[in-house]
Formats: structure tokens, sequence, C-alpha cells
């Protein structure tokens, strides 16, 4: 299915960090996946590409704490090279990064760069989780959300297919496109 967004629409790329690849506890299996359909897309959105980490809070509060208390290798400073970007997107300098302490990334950081109801186009890690948290409180906040499947990766083969099957029910706000080379940017 292809599927036209417009030409002033933003690739958000999620979390496409050290700490959800290689042999890390939260690596994402179809990382390196996830990261080269991304990268397919960086020269389609000269221009209109966020980056996004996601990074552990200083001090845990709320439900936030006993997270942490499961997951303590997390717990280091955002300067952490487990925070670090993967290539090739470290590489892209001049490229905005969005960094937060939440699963979504959709907030005032965000909407700073991109506008309040802006078309997204999501990529990243994981779609089970980030992209997904990013993608409705995007779609609830009125911006339209155009998520790449075969740019995106999930904690398991599995849970990737039921995010995508879970955003499929927000159309027309959230629109799932298998694969990056059926998007197409519209001229006018």
């Amino acid at each position: 299915m292809t599927v036209t967004v417009p030409a002033e629409a933003w690739l958000v790329a999620i979390d496409l960090q050290r700490v959800f690849s290689g042999d890390s506890p939260w690596a994402a299996p179809r990382y390196d996946d996830a990261a080269a359909g991304t990268a397919r897309l960086l020269p389609r959105f000269v221009g209109r590409t966020v980056l996004t980490r996601f990074v552990a809070p200083e001090r845990p509060q709320g439900a936030w704490a006993p997270y942490y208390r499961d997951w303590p290798f997390a717990l280091v400073p955002d300067a952490d090279p487990l925070y670090a970007l993967t290539e090739p997107f470290a590489a892209h300098r001049d490229v905005p990064v969005v960094t937060e302490p939440t699963f979504g990334k959709w907030g005032t950081s965000l909407r700073a760069v991109v506008g309040d109801h802006p078309h997204l186009v999501l990529t990243g890690v994981s779609t089970d989780c980030c992209v997904l948290s990013t993608a409705l409180a995007a779609a609830d906040a009125g911006a339209t959300v155009t998520v790449v499947a075969d740019a995106c990766a999930g904690a398991s083969d599995v849970d990737h297919e039921r995010a995508l099957a879970a955003m499929r029910l927000y159309a027309p706000l959230i629109t799932v496109v298998d694969r990056g080379a059926d998007l197409v940017t519209s001229t006018g």
C-alpha cells in the first residue's frame, strides 16, 4: 500500500541508541533492520529530521523508581556511551536531537522543532514502547502520524506486530506503512 505524506512532513527517528542494540538487556533483536530502514529514509527528509534519545532521569520518581530497580544498569548519566546514538545517526550533527527520560517523545521539546500539528513519520525502537508511546500522544494532540513498519523494531517480532496492530486501530490519526519504499512525498 502506497502512502503519501506532505513535503513538509518530519522524520522522527526514535531512540536509535547503543542501549537498544548489541548485547544490551534492552536490545531490540531487529535493531539493525530498523536502523537501516531509517537510514534509507534520511535523504528524503533533509532539513526535516529529528533524532530522539531515551535517558534515565537523575532521580527516578513515582512508577519510574521500581522500574529502575529492575533495570539498574541503565541508571547512568545521559552522557554515558550507553545512551549514545549509533551510526550513521551520531554523525548527523546538524540534525536536532530531542532527549527525554520518558518512553514517549511527544512533548514540549519535540513540538518546539516540528510545530504543534505536524505530520510525523516515525521510525526506530522499540515499536512496542517508545514508538507506540510517541505515536499515541502525538496523534492525541492533533499531529498526523505515519509509522514505517520496516524501519521499526520491537522487543520481539510478536511485540512489534502487536504494537503495529494497536496503532492501526487509530486510523486515520495514525497510518502504518509496511515499507519505507511505499512512502511517497507529495510535491504540492
